[in-house]
């Protein structure tokens, strides 16, 4: 997996937050090659975050034990029998559990003190998590788009008024309602 081995807590936090973000990026930036990437047909796969903020789908590691715990496999079976964005939720939620099995992991490998234990506790729960980001970015394209029909559904219902009144031509060339 990596060769990056963080030995403190400010090093634990900045690696779960690299992973964080890389988990983001596959769940909500780059969600389409992240669909693509997780073929029902293959076997177990898991998605990774790495530190540099990258993701990668893949199968779990091959050694026993692996040298950080796993997220969880099989990311790729539910994605064809789910809604795309309840699947995407489910994944991200795993996610989450998984970015914080290996921050304590790490915090426990090491031995950090029960001050330094209790601080990497805190620093997690700062960020928000994959899956209420997720559901943030679901709730504002919903509001957008809702935005937009309001919109729409004001501006139909203006021209459906005007048109009432007497305003019946809109101008091709500005847009502009003329009287006919």
């Amino acid at each position: 997996m990596d060769a990056y081995n963080p030995r403190t807590v400010e090093e634990v936090f900045r690696d779960f937050k690299g992973r964080r973000a890389g988990m983001i990026k596959a769940l909500a930036t780059d969600v389409g090659e992240f669909f693509q990437q997780c073929d029902p047909e293959k076997e177990n796969l898991c998605l990774y975050g790495f530190p540099s903020e990258q993701w990668e789908v893949n199968l779990p590691a091959e050694e026993v034990p692996p040298e950080l715990p796993e997220p969880a496999l099989g990311i790729n079976f539910a994605r064809d029998g789910m809604q795309e964005r309840d699947w995407l939720s489910l994944v991200a939620v795993h996610s989450d559990a998984w970015l914080l099995s290996v921050a304590f992991y790490l915090g426990a490998r090491f031995g950090f003190y029960k001050t330094d234990s209790q601080a990497l506790k805190l620093r997690p729960n700062i960020q928000k998590q994959c899956h209420h980001r997720m559901r943030l970015m679901m709730v504002s394209k919903r509001k957008m788009r809702m935005s937009m029909e309001r919109h729409y559904v004001g501006l139909v219902g203006r021209i459906m008024q005007m048109m009432n009144s007497g305003f019946a031509v809109i101008s091709v060339r500005n847009g502009s309602m003329e009287n006919v």
